[in-house]
């Protein structure tokens, strides 16, 4: 007969590295990345904090698996894009490809800041970018010219664009508003410049101005001049 006590342990799902990966990016989906921490995730996984490091060897090791694990969710879409890619065809491959990106981010917002901080290229990102440079050389892009697309390109090619500041931590505070408009004899056209942004659509934002009609502007500039580039060469 069994008890419940080793029905209870036949139930239990065992402890493993992807197990561990997948409770964090639920952490992070739910409540931010800061809430990402080894005993939060140990209670995720009803394990005691200890156990975990049979797994991973610190909170760098999860981070870096995070990661890891976005980008090849990123690489399992974007790989079912069937689009001709010969000519001109490459910028709305890339573009789809860019796009189809950034859609996975949308869903784990968290994870460009991860992305960012990565001192080690994954082979989940460089099986991305491999597919893109192959996607621009089938267009008629040179090696040289490739390698030129990736630097311009920058993050926006895994579909988030790295902003410099971001005036904004406190959006919508009326306080942070007010010391806006107080400087504007000190900076007339950044602050004439802001008063007139508006982001109406919080569920496309990655960040302050990385939203989808920002990123798509940008994007698109991109592309155009090129494939300008592309079509002298």
């Amino acid at each position: 007969m069994t008890t419940d006590a080793e029905q209870g342990s036949e139930l239990r799902i065992p402890l493993s590295r992807e197990r561990l990966l997948r409770a964090a990016i639920k952490i992070a989906d739910d409540g931010g990345l800061e809430s990402l921490t080894m005993r939060r995730l140990a209670e995720q996984v009803g394990a005691e904090a200890m156990s975990l490091y049979y797994h991973v060897a610190n909170k760098e090791e999860v981070l870096d698996g995070i990661a890891e694990v976005v980008v090849t969710e990123i690489n399992d879409v974007v790989d079912r894009i069937d689009l001709p890619t010969a000519g001109a065809d490459w910028k709305k491959a890339v573009r789809e490809r860019i796009l189809a990106a950034r859609q996975v981010l949308l869903r784990h917002p968290w994870a460009p800041r991860v992305l960012e901080s990565r001192t080690n290229t994954s082979l989940a990102v460089l099986r991305y970018y491999d597919a893109l440079i192959g996607i621009m050389h089938d267009g008629g892009f040179s090696w040289d010219l490739a390698h030129h697309a990736l630097h311009a390109l920058g993050s926006r090619a895994l579909g988030f664009a790295q902003e410099l500041f971001d005036p904004s931590s406190g959006a919508g505070d009326p306080d942070q508003t007010a010391a806006l408009q107080s400087m504007a004899g000190q900076l007339p056209n950044l602050v004439g410049m802001l008063a007139e942004v508006v982001h109406d659509d919080p569920d496309s934002t990655l960040g302050w101005c990385d939203d989808q009609t920002e990123f798509e502007f940008g994007i698109d500039l991109l592309l155009d001049g090129l494939d300008r580039m592309r079509e002298r060469t």
